[in-house]
């Protein structure tokens, strides 16, 4: 079967809340989603601050990516990266996971980015071993920090 691409537009809002719902429940997460599909066209579409393609089959969409631009100071130029990949479990093992990324690696080529990142759960070794079979590296030395809700407001409150 055939896959194809397509941007997504404001109208596939409520596909998109369908894949990170998806998504989430297959990462153990699905009681931490709050995005609605109003904040979705918000910041996606309204603002552009990310973006969305699909992978599709048959003309149906399987999959979804959702990713933004990031800026690197060493490299001195943009890249792109990648907060969501995902397809449906029974397109699973074609070789879509490996095309939807040369998709997204093409779109940082041909926009001159320096690179394409992401993050993986520890826990998800299906995920993991497919990256190093691209050809991904890990990140070493390198750890993860977050301010979010409460903590996130406190601290722009100065207290």
């Amino acid at each position: 079967m055939e896959l194809s691409f397509r941007f997504a537009n404001k109208a596939d809002s409520p596909l998109i809340m369908q894949f990170i719902r998806e998504l989430a429940d297959y990462e153990k997460m699905l009681d931490e989603v709050v995005a609605t599909e109003a904040l979705l066209e918000e910041w996606i579409f309204d603002q552009r601050k990310a973006e969305v393609i699909f992978a599709m089959v048959e003309g149906v969409e399987i999959g979804f990516a959702l990713f933004f631009h990031n800026f690197s100071t060493f490299l001195g130029k943009s890249g792109i990266y990648l907060e969501d990949l995902y397809i449906k479990e029974e397109f699973r093992g074609f070789g879509y996971g490996r095309k939807f990324l040369a998709k997204l690696a093409k779109i940082a080529v041909d926009r001159r980015c320096g690179r394409l990142e992401w993050w993986c759960l520890d826990w998800n070794q299906p995920s993991i071993h497919f990256y190093l079979s691209l050809g991904a590296e890990p990140m070493k030395d390198w750890t993860v920090y977050r301010l979010s809700g409460e903590t996130l407001h406190s601290l722009a409150r100065g207290d």
